[in-house]
């Protein structure tokens, strides 16, 4: 592979194609680039990237969501009575005001439609911040809150949050018993057969639900304006769309019989299960970066040691607190607090763009991005994922900056490709040392989790008992972890980077099997983790690529001929999260973005598609739309966080993927060949 790999590289030394550049595009009268244009592009982009670098050798950059984290890191301070600075109150108050949109209310993503969750977070944090009711913004917030239901019409975790504070009833909310912490393992439902979010977040929420704490909320807000019938009043909650008879009909069944004898549990029973739920947290405290690494589940853990008496003196308590705190994202004017951090993910993605660029003098670089890189691999901590997989090394990376009971396959596909991707052009002549036995370990743990189908999910493997997502308090349809396209992809990128192939590896055979099986009738594939069909388009033909599919293939041309009906008129591709809805309806349009642009180039160069002009004005779009700062304008929401109901922008996603799609591209029109000798 390094060997091959430095093929590539010296191919850089070459210009780009005047020829395929300046084929004639849809968006006529656009300025053509030639290859000085493109090279200098390049150059830009890899210098601002660049300059970047944190001086440890990592890069990390925000990682925003929609307002719901913002307004409930305000509501969780309020609830505590923890002081909070009136300059911080006043930017995130700033922050909620602008993210308003134009239908008065607030969106899961930039343009999205009126989403009642967030709305009633987002007015119930400004005026617990201190806007009037009468305001001019919470006027029109009000109106259009109560036009979609009120209140009551929000999800199962907004509503607990209500109940927290008085808001409503607890009757307004799926019964949560923390005896739940008792249930065996061949029991329908249990800890270890759900997501690792799920996990996270819902054994410290048990807890909380099952002590009914009140919020202090020390200036007495409430929100009783929201409503539409006074709480008390409601007697039916909603669900969520993707519940469906029978299972609604038994769930909701069983919650009802919950509901009636909740008060008759032991209390024993009680409170050992609480016992239980505290050493849960306890053992996957994570220090300062906090319960799964993730804002969710240390607010509530936070919660919990707090209605429990723990004082703010703790250790415990000092180090969620601290740990929440240092998701705070806070600017000149403004403030937010992010879902969580990705610096390994960050970090390993522009390793990968920069190493696309070539250059000798990326040496000293690289090499301080992988060395802070290879020592977070988590090799010393059986995580949960070894409740299924019991007898597999540990062997994998984090998302975050220390998370090591959740270490994920992407990002552990992503690292591992990158170690070996930068053994050939620049030794690894640093503190490391020799990164072979890491790359060994990471492939490992990944053969060692794949799911019974052949795919791969993104904590654990098998974690796809669909039912689980019937259950009333899993309204957000997102309590699951099941193998999905994009993941999977990642992992066989990785195994064809490393030189394996399905007629040798039957692990990798079920994998295509599985990727073929899931392309869907249009030609393209899923996107879990990215929005959403190009990019797992993008992410399974990197993968075919790496396992030397035949490009003519009609799996392949299927995919190709998908992602070249869908390019916008100016050139660049775009998608919205409105094609995660329930019942597929195909890609959705949306207006171009540098990431998923740079994705699709990616996926057609991939394919073998370069000296096309449909690639010719994909490369001119990002080419013309670069800033003068090096990047690219990037306000739109390109990730997911769990369809439908969270999405995310990385703000780093338009700052190396377009550099990417770029510096491939001229490789690709510049050196002796026309193929991609990487996994990604």
């Amino acid at each position: 592979m390094a060997r091959r790999n430095r093929d590539e590289i010296e191919g850089a030394a070459g210009v780009a194609s005047e020829l395929a550049l300046n084929v004639e595009a849809k968006d006529a009268g656009a300025p053509e680039f030639g290859r000085g244009e493109i090279d200098a592009a390049i150059d830009r982009a890899r210098q601002a990237l660049l300059a970047l670098q944190r001086p440890d050798g990592h890069f990390v950059f925000e990682l925003e969501a929609d307002v719901s984290i913002p307004a409930e890191y305000i509501l969780f301070r309020h609830f505590l009575d923890e002081p909070i600075s009136d300059e911080l109150e006043a930017k995130i108050g700033e922050y909620l005001r602008r993210r308003q949109a134009a239908h008065d209310g607030w969106t899961l993503f930039t343009d999205g439609a009126f989403n009642v969750s967030n709305s009633v977070k987002a007015y119930f944090a400004l005026k617990m911040i201190g806007d009037s009711p009468d305001a001019d913004h919470m006027r029109r917030a009000r109106a259009a809150i109560l036009a979609h239901g009120g209140a009551a019409a929000a999800n199962v975790f907004t509503r607990s949050l209500l109940a927290l504070y008085g808001a409503l009833p607890w009757r307004g909310v799926p019964v949560m018993p923390v005896e739940i912490m008792h249930l065996p393992r061949w029991f329908p439902f249990h800890l270890t057969k759900i997501s690792y979010w799920g996990r996270t977040v819902l054994v410290p929420l048990m807890a909380v639900n099952a002590l009914k704490p009140r919020a202090r909320n020390p200036r007495n807000i409430t929100i009783e304006e929201l409503f539409v019938a006074p709480p008390d009043e409601v007697r039916h909650w909603p669900g969520a769309p993707h519940q469906s008879f029978p299972w609604t009909t038994l769930f909701g069944g069983i919650d009802k019989l919950l509901r009636w004898t909740e008060p008759y549990f032991p209390q024993g029973l009680r409170k050992s299960a609480i016992d239980k739920a505290v050493a849960f947290v306890s053992e996957r405290l994570n220090g300062e970066d906090g319960l799964g690494a993730i804002y969710p589940a240390m607010a509530y853990s936070a919660l919990m040691f707090d209605t429990l008496g723990y004082p703010r003196s703790d250790p415990k308590m000092v180090q969620i607190l601290g740990a929440i705190d240092k998701l705070l994202v806070i600017k000149d004017d403004e403030a937010y607090c992010q879902p969580c951090v990705s610096p390994v993910w960050d970090t390993g993605l522009a390793c990968h763009a920069l190493m696309e660029t070539g250059g000798e003098d990326l040496a000293p670089r690289l090499n301080a991005a992988l060395d802070w890189l290879t020592p977070l691999q988590v090799k010393d901590v059986a995580g949960d994922w070894a409740a299924q997989k019991p007898n597999v090394r540990p062997g994998g990376w984090a998302f975050q900056y220390a998370n090591a009971y959740y270490p994920d396959l992407d990002d552990t596909a992503v690292v591992a490709m990158a170690l070996d991707r930068a053994a050939g052009p620049w030794p690894a002549a640093s503190a490391a040392g020799d990164r072979t036995e890491a790359i060994a370990r990471a492939r490992e743990w990944i053969e060692g989790l794949q799911s019974a189908n052949g795919g791969w999910g993104a904590f654990d493997s098998d974690n796809d008992r669909e039912y689980l997502n019937y259950i009333p308090f899993a309204d957000h349809g997102a309590l699951l972890d099941p193998p999905t396209e994009d993941v999977t992809a990642r992992c066989i990128s990785l195994l064809g980077q490393l030189g394996e192939t399905p007629d040798r590896n039957p692990a990798l055979a079920r994998a295509v099997d599985y990727l073929i099986s899931a392309q869907q009738k249009d030609g393209s594939w899923f996107g879990r983790w990215g929005m959403n069909y190009i990019y797992g388009v993008w992410s399974v033909l990197c993968a075919f690529n790496a396992i030397r599919l035949d490009p003519q293939s009609e799996t392949v041309q299927k995919a190709v001929a998908w992602l070249k009906s869908i390019q916008n008129a100016d050139g660049g591709w775009g998608e919205g999260g409105e094609s995660y809805a329930l019942d597929y309806a195909s890609y959705r349009p949306a207006p171009s973005t540098s990431s998923q642009t740079a994705w699709a180039l990616l996926g057609l160069m991939a394919a073998g598609i370069v000296d096309d002009p449909v690639v010719a004005r994909g490369v001119r779009y990002l080419a013309r739309t670069q800033t003068g700062d090096g990047f690219w304008d990037e306000e739109r929401f390109t990730a997911t966080g769990f369809p439908r109901v969270f999405f995310l922008r990385y703000h780093g996603y338009s700052k190396f993927f377009p550099l990417w799609a770029l510096a491939r591209y001229r490789n690709l029109t510049s050196g002796n060949h026309q193929s991609i000798l990487a996994g990604m």
